[in-house]
C-alpha cells in the first residue's frame, strides 16, 4: 500500500522567501499526485518520480530557506518507458493532470499559475525520446514561472539530477567555450546564465578533480557573494561573465562527467544519441561521489525543520 500523499503547508516564510525543502517535497507530493489521478483516470498504474531542479538548495540555510529571492520554481519528472504513456493522447491527459495539479497546489501558496504550454523538446537531449517541458507562468507575480522538465526514463531524483547535468553542461558551454568569443547578451541573460554557473558547481562539487576545485572556488564562492548582496549593476553583471569565461569554468565541469560516463563506453558530446534506455543513467563512480550529496542536504533539511517544531524544554 502506497503512503498517503501529503503536501507541505506552507512554501514562503514570513520574510516572502521560498523554503526549497518545501519546494521539492511539493514537487515529489505532485508525481505521486499525478500517477494516482492516472490510475484512477485511466486504470494504468505509471510511476512518476520528480523533485526540484536547480541548485539553489546546495546553498539554503540550515532549514532549507533559500539565501536569495528565488522567482523561477524548476522540476525535474522522470517517466517511464514502453508504457502507454507513449500514446500521445494518454500523454497529453498526463499534461493537463500536471498543469491543473500546479495550480491547485501552487494556489495554495498564492502564486496565481496561468497559460500552460508543453510538449517543446529541450535542446541536447535525446533525439528519439528527448526532455520536453510544461510551464506555467505566475500572474501574481510572486514568482516569474513554474517549469518542469519530463525526463523518459525510470530513476531517483537524485540520478535524474546527474544525467540532467550533462544537458545543462552542454547549454551553458554555448556561451562559455574559449573557442569563440564572449557573447553579447543583454543583463538578465547574463545574469541568467552565471546563475547556472553556481548550480552546476555546488551540483557536481564532489566529483570535481581537486585541481579545478582550487582554482574554481575562490571565483565561485566570490560570484556566489556577489549574488547574495544583489547583484543587478549590468557593468558588474558583464564582468562576472567575463571572469567565468576567461577561466573555463565549464571545462572543469565537463571533466568531471566525461570521464566516468567514457569509461561505461558513453560520450557526453554525443549524449542525443544515446541509445533511449541509458536516458537518466549514471556511472557507478559517480552515483556513489554525488547521489547521498544530494540525496542527504534534504535530509539534512528535515531533520532541522522538525527540531524547529520541537518545543523548548521548560
Amino acid at each position: 500500500m502506497n503512503p498517503p500523499i501529503i503536501l507541505p503547508p506552507r512554501l514562503f516564510d514570513e520574510d516572502r522567501r521560498i523554503n526549497l525543502c518545501h519546494l521539492h517535497d511539493t514537487f515529489q507530493g505532485l508525481a505521486g499526485l499525478a500517477s494516482k489521478r492516472l490510475k484512477e483516470s485511466c486504470g494504468i498504474d505509471i510511476p512518476i518520480t520528480a523533485g526540484m531542479w536547480g541548485g539553489s538548495y546546495l546553498i539554503a540555510g540550515s532549514d532549507g530557506r533559500a539565501r536569495t529571492n528565488v522567482v523561477r520554481l524548476y522540476s525535474i519528472v522522470n517517466l517511464p518507458q514502453n508504457t502507454a504513456l507513449d500514446e500521445k493522447e494518454l500523454f497529453e491527459q498526463l499534461m493537463e493532470i500536471y498543469h491543473q495539479n500546479f495550480r491547485t497546489a501552487f494556489g495554495k501558496f498564492g502564486l496565481d499559475l496561468v497559460d500552460p504550454r508543453w510538449g517543446e523538446p529541450v535542446p541536447y537531449s535525446n533525439r528519439l525520446r528527448p526532455t520536453t517541458t510544461l510551464q506555467m507562468w505566475d500572474a501574481s507575480r510572486r514568482v516569474k514561472f513554474v517549469r518542469a522538465f519530463f525526463v523518459w526514463n525510470t530513476a531517483t531524483w537524485e540520478e535524474s539530477i546527474i544525467y540532467d547535468a550533462i544537458r545543462n553542461v552542454r547549454q551553458l558551454k554555448e556561451n562559455l567555450d574559449i573557442n569563440h568569443r564572449p557573447a553579447k547578451k543583454a543583463s538578465d541573460e547574463l545574469k541568467f546564465l552565471l546563475q547556472d554557473v553556481l548550480i552546476i558547481y555546488f551540483t557536481l562539487r564532489p566529483a570535481l578533480t581537486p585541481d579545478f576545485a582550487e582554482h574554481a572556488e575562490p571565483i565561485v564562492q566570490d560570484l556566489l557573494a556577489r549574488f547574495l548582496r544583489g547583484l543587478h549593476d549590468p557593468e558588474e553583471i558583464e564582468e562576472q561573465y567575463h571572469r567565468v569565461f576567461a577561466n573555463a569554468l565549464v571545462y572543469g565541469y565537463e571533466e568531471a562527467l566525461e570521464g566516468p560516463y567514457r569509461r561505461d563506453g558513453l560520450n557526453i558530446f554525443k549524449v542525443e544519441d544515446w541509445p533511449v534506455e541509458k536516458i537518466n543513467w549514471v556511472p557507478g563512480e559517480l552515483k556513489k561521489t554525488l547521489a547521498p550529496y544530494l540525496r542527504e542536504t534534504f535530509s539534512r533539511f528535515r531533520l532541522n525543520l522538525e527540531k524547529e517544531k520541537k518545543p523548548p524544554p521548560a
